[in-house]
């Protein structure tokens, strides 16, 4: 079921069970999952860090450097004037796959770190002292630090909502803090380090009703279900490419055509301007007023060949197969004494974090690499929430769309083998 609904499906999985699509079939599109580690085949689980990229995306990039390459928005002649429809359509691709009203609402950006920082620079301008903005104890740093910066600016409000036991949102917490006084709630759809699925149709209606706008981290939603932004009635909603099986350094900001009008620009200089004079400088309209110099041609292309290969495949089968996946894995590491699961919240993502009693993180994340396993240990850029979890850091398996049954087998082996090494 779509993300837009607050609901990811959870189906019963097991290692034979039959899933929603062929997962030893998609695997064969990965080309890095034939590598092995120290002699071991890789197990790959930690996408919720970065995901692994198919043929389909390694070869747009390739044959774009190969065969057609040039500059866009500058050339009159025939790879520029080709290459910018390319690049422009992918735009176009990027508002279907959000059905954004408009592709004009559809801006790039290097990740949603910077499309973060764009509005908190941008339409933070608009903020005063004494204005507030809402975020919540599970925020990654990239929702964190930049309301931080527009505090310590200009004297804003920052406010904090509290989780429950469970990893999810204090939802009645949230609901109080809202005041007159409230301009921004930016918060993340998915947790990237317990999984939460937070109630986002609420958690904007009860903004939007307080007269706040909502800016959503999607960068751990979009790939794992369907996001529809007209349906959620998000303000502004960034992703990223890397997790979504596309290339690093880009990065997607939707926001509506109305505030994106009002905004001043985030960077200036080339591609962002209508006109320039030494006098005076006036703007493009959105979305090029906010993407300033050479845009990141190459890995605009590689985005709209992850999208095109997400969505062949579908968000639902996805959404499926990865919720089965979960429900396994938790089964599955439940069973190993001593291991305590971080985040239980009914509604979650395909991520699990976990400790082991009397074992560090990165003790963990150590010995079960020469089986073959990569996870992620750490504080996983949310120092806040291991703070209120009273942690230093856990390990995390994150999964993906070539995940399956057996390597979570894999990895529950490789756990307790680090049990009999630290017994």
């Amino acid at each position: 079921m779509a993300l837009a609904t607050d609901t990811l499906t959870e189906i019963g999985a097991g290692s034979n069970s039959t899933l929603a699509f062929d997962v030893e079939r998609l695997r064969e599109d990965f080309p890095i999952l034939k590598q092995q580690v120290y002699g071991k085949p890789l197990v790959y689980l930690d996408s919720g860090s970065s995901s692994q990229k198919p043929r389909a995306v390694i070869d747009a990039m390739s044959e774009l450097l190969e065969t057609g390459y040039a500059n866009v928005h500058r050339g009159a002649y025939y790879f520029s004037q080709t290459l910018t429809d390319r690049y422009e359509g992918v735009r176009k691709t990027v508002a279907r796959f959000l059905n954004a009203a408009s592709d004009q609402e559809i801006v790039f950006t290097r990740n949603v770190t910077e499309a973060i920082n764009l509005v908190a620079h941008s339409f933070g301008n608009s903020l005063a002292a004494g204005d507030e903005v809402i975020i919540t104890e599970m925020e990654h740093h990239a929702n964190i630090v930049p309301w931080q910066l527009l505090r310590d600016r200009i004297g804003i409000t920052l406010k904090v909502v509290p989780i429950a036991e469970d990893g999810s949102l204090r939802l009645d917490a949230y609901a109080d803090m809202l005041t007159p006084r409230t301009r921004l709630v930016a918060i993340t759809h998915v947790s990237n380090v317990l999984g939460s699925v937070n109630p986002m149709k609420e958690i904007i209606r009860l903004a939007h009703k307080a007269g706040a706008l909502v800016l959503v981290d999607g960068a751990q939603a979009v790939v794992h279900g369907k996001v529809d932004v007209q349906d959620l009635d998000a303000d502004f909603y960034a992703f990223t490419g890397h997790k979504l099986y596309g290339p690093t350094a880009i990065g997607v900001l939707y926001g509506k055509a109305s505030l994106l009008t009002e905004m001043p620009p985030f960077l200036g200089g080339g591609d962002m301007i209508r006109s320039v004079s030494f006098s005076e400088t006036t703007y493009a309209d959105p979305p090029h007023r906010f993407e300033a110099g050479t845009p990141p041609i190459v890995e605009v292309i590689g985005l709209g060949a992850a999208i095109d290969y997400v969505t062949a495949i579908g968000h639902d089968a996805i959404a499926a197969h990865e919720a089965g996946l979960l429900a396994y894995a938790t089964e599955r590491l439940q069973q190993i004494d001593g291991l305590t699961i971080y985040g239980t919240a009914k509604e979650k993502a395909a991520i699990i974090s976990f400790g082991l009693e009397g074992i560090h993180p990165h003790d963990i994340g150590t010995i079960i690499d020469r089986e073959g396993v990569a996870i992620r240990v750490g504080h996983h850029c949310a120092q806040p929430l291991m703070e209120c979890l009273g942690l230093p850091a856990t390990a995390r398996a994150s999964f993906g769309l070539y995940n399956t049954p057996a390597e979570v087998d894999v990895l529950a082996r490789a756990l307790e083998k680090v049990k009999e090494l630290f017994g």
